[in-house]
């Protein structure tokens, strides 16, 4: 073996460890253990509070559309961390880069702010 190709054999070694770990956990879990089935079992439970009614009630779009725009928003904020950290090193391109970057977040902020998807009705 090639010297590069060596130092994939830990990674390699991970990963079989943990793929066979899950699989030998579902194995295990599957053949072993009670199998007492009863509908007081079977029944859902959540946080000790008996189900009322059906699951299945839609939800209104908004709700969604807040926890995109949660999500996309909050993976923006992660890309200032790494420009923070090494803002030395970046120089005045980076400071320019950044400047770009925020002018381009803050557009589409107030694009969701103009057409109100964080207002609830």
């Amino acid at each position: 073996m090639q010297s590069d190709q060596i130092n994939y054999i830990p990674i390699l070694m991970q990963l079989v460890l943990a793929v066979g770990f899950v699989a030998g956990t579902i194995f295990v879990s599957g053949k072993l253990g009670p199998k007492r089935n009863s509908e007081t079992k079977d029944k859902n439970f959540e946080c000790g509070i008996e189900s009322v009614g059906n699951a299945r009630i839609p939800f209104s779009v908004k709700y969604f559309l807040v926890a995109i725009l949660f999500v996309l928003f909050d993976v923006e904020v992660i890309f200032l961390y790494p420009w923070a950290i090494n803002f030395k090193e970046l120089g005045i391109e980076g400071m320019f880069k950044m400047i770009v970057f925020m002018f381009l977040l803050l557009v589409g902020f107030f694009y969701i702010i103009k057409k109100k998807a964080l207002e609830w009705e």
